[in-house]
């Protein structure tokens, strides 16, 4: 058998555009994020506790860290930064040229969400707590607490704009240059809780993961497939083939040209068998994501 032929048989490789990274997550993925600067790198945290960072054109593990519990997010404040959150409520940086971990904080409950916003050069988490929190990733400290109306369970950041999507249905959008008032509260018209959301570049709130490159974008489900989406025109663009199980994060490059895949069973039937937890790397053609 050629290595090719082992590789697609050991489901390593799915076809000539995809390919699945070894030494993944040993439980659940929570979040796949690619780097700021470049296609290469990608973190991947997971129920196993871990962060691990990815070399995606080697296809290696270039290192991991640990959290005392499962982590729920994570995210890149620069190129060499890495930030996370989970179960243990500590809010954690690591430096990924040194290997050295800096507790930044904590939250009162689970940290759900991590990201970074370059225009206030701030860092946000969302917690279970019922707050979002904000740290200034220089020193690093707390820069303020902000009550939420309920758990939080997604957030996004579109320019100085913060959306948080709770616990109730509820979406709050908050200005992160002056954070003394919400600028709008709506229900989300969906009919089930909102677990992921994500600004368009134009700052319209929407549930999914953005190509920037096309402004057209990819939702992932329990169902296990992927669709790309051209919302401007509100039509399907394509849907890639059935993963293992469900899609619990996605990610595009900052070049468009790559999307990570995270096919991971969220325990939606309870502790059932199912297939083992993987991230899958696409790179992605025009054809899949530019509007037609």
């Amino acid at each position: 058998m050629s290595g090719r032929a082992a590789a697609e048989k050991s489901g390593a490789m799915t076809g000539t555009n995809e390919f699945k990274l070894t030494q993944g997550p040993e439980d659940s993925v929570s979040a796949v994020k690619f780097s700021p600067s470049s296609a290469q790198f990608l973190l991947v945290s997971s129920w196993d506790c871990t962060v691990r960072l990815f070399d995606v054109g080697a296809n290696s593990m270039r290192m991991k860290y640990q959290h005392p519990a499962p982590v729920l997010d994570c995210a890149f404040y620069d190129p060499a930064h890495a930030w996370s959150g989970g179960l243990d409520n500590q809010l954690k940086t690591h430096d990924l040229n040194t290997d050295q971990d800096t507790i930044v904080g904590t939250h009162d409950a689970p940290i759900r969400c991590v990201e970074y916003c370059p225009e206030v050069n701030v860092m946000v988490t969302g917690s279970w707590d019922m707050s979002v929190r904000l740290w200034d990733p220089r020193t690093p400290c707390n820069a303020g607490t902000f009550t939420q109306p309920e758990k939080v369970y997604t957030l996004s950041v579109a320019g100085d704009r913060l959306i948080v999507g709770t616990a109730g249905r509820r979406v709050l959008v908050w200005d992160l240059r002056n954070m003394g008032y919400v600028q709008q509260r709506r229900e989300s018209s969906l009919k089930y809780q909102t677990r992921c959301i994500r600004a368009f570049p134009n700052k319209q709130v929407r549930h999914t993961q953005t190509n920037l490159i096309h402004n057209t974008f990819a939702t992932g489900g329990s169902d296990g497939f992927v669709n790309i989406w051209d919302p401007f025109n509100k039509k399907r663009l394509c849907q890639f083939h059935r993963y293992p199980t469900s899609i619990a994060s996605l990610a595009f490059s900052t070049d468009g040209s790559l999307l990570a895949i995270a096919s991971s069973y969220m325990q939606e039937q309870g502790d059932v068998s199912h297939p083992a937890d993987a991230v899958f790397i696409r790179q992605v053609t025009d054809a899949e994501t530019k509007p037609k």
